[in-house]
């Protein structure tokens, strides 16, 4: 393996992130697969997205990870580890594996051509987590779809938040760039430390392709046979639903779009209990 460094980690863990990962909702018996993916995951995109390592380093770093789930005693341990609890729980590796393929991506391609190429993108760097989870769930992957367009949504959530920084630290753009042009916005715009009006109004056509996305997963929770994992979905939806709202009418670059806890949580249970107890009775 390739020489980069101390370590590429980013110190963020699984309580950093925008949208529930694992959460008490879900059985515990579910919950230590689920975490080793996102372990797997967490490592994968520190690599791909560090800002000192040269792509040569990120992606040997990465074939490191890719070697680990085909089972090489000096893969990395992340990948090890998942290894084993897929073979445990008899799981697909294809989710890890198409991963990889985005954050090997993410090492390559620094711009998004179109909206089309950005749900390529989330076809491996979203879509498979949602699909990791319900395989472990047992669920029927007849409504992998709903859960594409769930996961795709969240990606593009995270992706609009995050304009601003990805493009100051790794110079990294996933809006569309015909979006941009259609709009009369440049790529430079995400620099600075308020939008533009035409970045403004490329982001709110954004945040409304997402809107479109999030109707079509509006049913997905309904169609989880399991009562715990349908509460914690219809949690995930609920939040991207009120954030692809707010990029509607706030600044990324200039306003806090995230939720604060007590507002996420307040959200969440809002989302839940009427899941768990419809499932109840």
């Amino acid at each position: 393996m390739t020489n980069v460094g101390p370590d590429l980690a980013s110190g963020k863990g699984h309580r950093d992130e925008n949208f529930p990962v694992a959460s008490v909702l879900l059985s515990a018996e579910h919950r230590a697969p689920i975490m080793a993916f996102y372990r797997f995951a967490r490592a994968a995109d520190d690599i791909a997205d560090h800002e000192s390592a040269t792509p040569e380093q990120k992606l040997a770093r990465l074939a490191f990870m890719r070697a680990g789930l085909d089972g090489a005693a000096n893969g990395a341990p992340e990948a090890l580890a998942l290894r084993n609890v897929m073979a445990e729980r008899g799981l697909d590796a294809v989710h890890a594996r198409d991963l990889l393929v985005a954050f090997e991506r993410d090492v390559t391609v620094d711009r998004c051509v179109d909206w089309a190429a950005l749900i390529d993108y989330c076809r491996y760097s979203a879509m498979p987590v949602g699909r990791f989870v319900l395989d472990v769930h047992g669920e029927d992957r007849a409504i992998w779809p709903a859960n594409d367009a769930l996961c795709a949504a969240l990606q593009v959530v995270n992706h609009l938040q995050d304009c601003g920084k990805d493009y100051r630290t790794i110079r990294r753009v996933y809006l569309p760039l015909d979006t941009l042009a259609e709009h009369g916005a440049r790529v430079e715009d995400l620099d600075a430390t308020h939008a533009t009006p035409a970045l403004r109004s490329a982001i709110v056509a954004l945040a409304g392709r997402t809107r479109e996305l999030l109707a079509q997963s509006a049913p997905f929770a309904r169609l989880i046979r399991d009562r715990k994992l349908a509460a914690e979905v219809a949690v995930i939806q609920r939040l991207a639903e009120s954030l692809a709202e707010r990029l509607e009418h706030r600044d990324p670059l200039s306003e806090r779009v995230h939720h604060g806890k007590a507002e996420a949580a307040l959200l969440a249970a809002r989302a839940a209990l009427p899941v768990l107890f419809r499932r109840a009775a």
